[in-house]
């Protein structure tokens, strides 16, 4: 990582003019080398690799109110800058088509070179799939794996928590600049994620939050991870984006079915289709990308030997029915949903019915 008072506002100040996007960047580091010598070029030796007018800027130097900004950012505890020299920029990232040139880093910068496996799904996630999402996340914790997710609301929050929960960590790949939370009600999740996690970003520190942001995210959540796991996703969701990219990098897309009458589980059935690999136990993930540990295993549910969780299958049911299956009494069904609800194997959903979620 470069130090504040050395490289960094080179690379900081050629990120923040206007028209070097990451592809342009790469194309300067490739003809003139290092931030610090591109500065150093003659003008007329730019022009031949940038305009005229991002020639005349980077001859200005860097020097905006920006740039001191960002460099006082850097003195923070915990914030850090990884560039494309450094020799701790993760390796995962130098194989897909569009590297970042630098990542904004808030907590652990070394996590983003440890084995990762991305997941992501829906912002408007069923109770079962939230439930899914962080069983799975902390079972591949458990397993040795760091979590990537984007720290949207939904599968994504719950990647990130299930993985706290495990031994392994979590990254957050965020589309905005570090100093800003997105969602707000994620702020007491992201800065547990600073102290046993990291939250990266490509983007300024002022960076707000954009929607032609979030594709570019998700390249990095993908490019970091030796996989990546869709939970949910409808056919509009931008997951379906997170998953192409990981195919084109030539990571594994894992893809987890769900009822056919849910509009969640129709980009998932896509993505199988496709040939997305179908999971429905971590053992299918784990077997892929090398490494079953019987840690990791998820305890199965002793579902059949439960007089009234056995009955249920993993559509939404209403009481009365429960209670015509079962054959119990209303006050023995009420109290039986109300320990499993307690225990977390089911979701209390509205109109008194109710969804196994384990």
């Amino acid at each position: 990582m470069v130090e504040p008072a050395e490289d960094a506002r080179y690379w900081i100040g050629l990120s923040l003019i206007p028209g070097v996007g990451g592809e342009t960047f790469r194309r300067l580091l490739s003809s003139f080398g290092t931030p610090r010598h591109i500065y150093a070029t003659p003008v007329a030796s730019l022009k031949q690799v940038v305009s005229v007018e991002i020639a005349n800027l980077i001859a200005d130097g860097p020097s905006d109110e920006q740039l001191t900004h960002s460099l006082d950012w850097l003195n923070q505890p915990g914030s850090q800058l990884v560039t494309l020299a450094d020799t701790s920029y993760p390796t995962s990232l130098l194989e897909i088509p569009d590297p970042p040139p630098l990542l904004y880093v808030k907590g652990d910068a070394a996590r983003l070179s440890h084995p990762s496996i991305g997941i992501v799904g829906s912002r408007n996630a069923t109770p079962q799939g939230l439930k899914n999402a962080e069983a799975f996340a902390q079972a591949l914790s458990e397993a040795g794996w760091c979590i990537t997710s984007g720290l949207a609301l939904g599968i994504d929050g719950a990647a990130h928590r299930g993985a706290l929960s495990g031994k392994g960590s979590t990254i957050a790949v965020v589309g905005t600049g570090l100093e800003i939370v997105y969602p707000a009600r994620h702020r007491e999740l992201a800065h547990t994620i600073v102290e046993k996690g990291a939250i990266v970003s490509e983007f300024p520190l002022r960076e707000p939050s954009r929607s032609g942001n979030f594709p570019r995210r998700n390249r990095i959540i993908s490019g970091l991870s030796s996989g990546v796991l869709v939970v949910e996703a409808n056919l509009e969701s931008g997951s379906l984006i997170t998953a192409r990219l990981a195919a084109e990098q030539g990571r594994e897309v894992f893809a987890m079915p769900g009822s056919i009458h849910s509009p969640l589980s129709k980009g998932c059935h896509r993505l199988i289709k496709q040939g997305a690999k179908l999971v429905d136990c971590i053992q299918d993930i784990l077997e892929e990308l090398g490494g079953t540990p019987a840690s990791s295993k998820i305890p199965e549910s002793p579902a059949s030997d439960h007089p009234l969780l056995g009955k249920m299958g993993f559509e939404v049911m209403a009481t009365d029915t429960l209670i015509q299956l079962s054959g119990l009494t209303s006050n023995q069904v009420s109290a039986m949903l109300l320990t499993l609800e307690l225990e977390g194997r089911i979701a209390s959903l509205p109109g008194g019915r109710y969804q196994r979620i384990v």
